[in-house]
């Protein structure tokens, strides 16, 4: 488990990084709000192949080899911010590379690892080793957002040039991404199917596990079309154009973000054992996202920052409760496939949405803030409906 956190967290650190720079330097490299979009959505589409190749592929392949893999192509969507490459060569390497504007790790190796995390702990302790895993997570994006005012520093502190500055940045997040991979390669056979390692072809999926995951995968499916409106990227640089503030501010802004996501975890966990998931999922994900509408229609920073970091302070509650949800309503056996397929659904509705996300800024700029969060809205009301009275093993006897 240590190792998988360790990887986690140096994977984290990168995203957390680009989830805040990406944006503000494509900007600077002269692309349009539209073409920003088609970049992170480029990027989201290869996370989501990735992942869809995970959820097929993995336990026959192996978890460890292919945790391997997915980090070392992860350091190629730095070749081209490194090389400061046109659009034609971005949006591929992008692609291949999985380059990850979300600012939040959702990665293929996010979901693979939450189908290997089950197995190493006990039903009772899984949404609190979640937790534990979420708040590993968000403190490297935390300092990895942190770490996205350094060229701008390094600018002014010693006369660096920007360009160079930056190109530094992106060969260190090439750098943590080989490093990640190499700490799969310590992982034990324990984190392996438990099928025999002669053929590993893994057990069938129950016909009940399919229906639930589809049902599932739908309702997640609109709330990451409203995520993909949303990503860090993006709102960074929707706060560097509506209200001027430079790269040095916004990563101190993304590194409280981060550092509340990381706590909420905890609070999720604590939450989760008293009231149930479910309930935890949607009374949390709720008010977070009308404080994300309430931002896009204020006229001042300051009001601005004050409701992103209430909404940044809940928004992340459900994540470690759905980890440990998706986990818990299906076999041991098929949380590889129930994992994958959520995922791949989400990563393809962030990449399908966060590809018009640039064009709905020219409609009115704060588009993407409101549409993303009304969305959202929706998700929490519908998974209400649908899944308040489906309860995980350990909750049988709860009220």
């Amino acid at each position: 488990m240590a190792l998988i956190c360790a990887a986690a967290c140096l994977r984290s650190f990168g995203i957390g990084l680009l989830g805040v720079v990406l944006g503000v330097f494509l900007y600077r490299e002269g692309l349009s709000s539209t073409s920003i979009g088609l970049v992170i959505a480029a990027g989201l589409a290869g996370a989501a192949a990735a992942t869809a190749l995970v959820t097929f592929r993995a336990d026959r392949i192996g978890r460890r080899a292919s945790l391997v893999a997915l980090s070392l192509l992860s350091a190629v969507g730095a070749i081209p911010l490194i090389a400061h490459s046109r659009l034609a060569l971005l949006l591929p390497l992008a692609f291949v590379g999985m380059l990850n504007g979300m600012g939040t790790d959702r990665s293929a190796s996010f979901a693979l690892e939450q189908a290997v995390i089950p197995g190493l702990v006990s039903d009772r302790g899984r949404t609190w080793t979640f937790a534990w895993y979420s708040l590993v997570l968000d403190a490297g994006g935390a300092f990895g957002a942190l770490a996205a005012g350094a060229p701008l520093l390094a600018q002014r502190w010693w006369g660096i040039d920007l360009a160079t500055a930056y190109r530094w940045l992106f060969t260190g997040y090439a750098g943590l991404s080989v490093i990640s991979g190499a700490f799969y390669l310590f992982l034990t056979s324990q984190v392996e199917v438990s099928s025999p390692a002669v053929d590993r072809k893994p057990q069938p999926v129950s016909a009940a596990t399919k229906l639930t995951v589809r049902k599932l995968a739908s309702l997640f499916a609109l709330d990451s079309l409203g995520g993909g409106l949303l990503t860090d990227a993006l709102v960074s640089y929707w706060f560097f154009r509506r209200f001027g503030i430079a790269e040095n501010h916004l990563a101190i802004l993304f590194f409280l973000v981060h550092v509340l996501n990381a706590l909420s975890h905890l609070g999720a966990a604590w939450l989760a054992r008293r009231i149930g998931l479910i309930k935890t999922m949607v009374f949390t994900h709720l008010p977070s996202s009308l404080f994300l509408i309430a931002a896009s229609f204020v006229p001042s920073a300051r009001w601005a920052v004050a409701l992103f970091l209430l909404r940044e302070a809940l928004v992340e509650m459900d994540v470690p409760t759905r980890q440990s949800y998706v986990a818990a309503v299906v076999a041991p056996h098929e949380r590889t496939y129930a994992s994958g397929v959520t995922n791949l659904t989400r990563n393809l509705c962030w990449a399908a949405s966060s590809s018009v996300a640039g064009a709905f800024m020219k409609v009115a700029f704060s588009a993407p803030l409101f549409v993303g969060g009304g969305l959202k809205v929706i998700y929490d009301l519908l998974l209400w409906r649908a899944f308040r009275h489906v309860r995980p093993p350990e909750e049988k006897a709860m009220r």
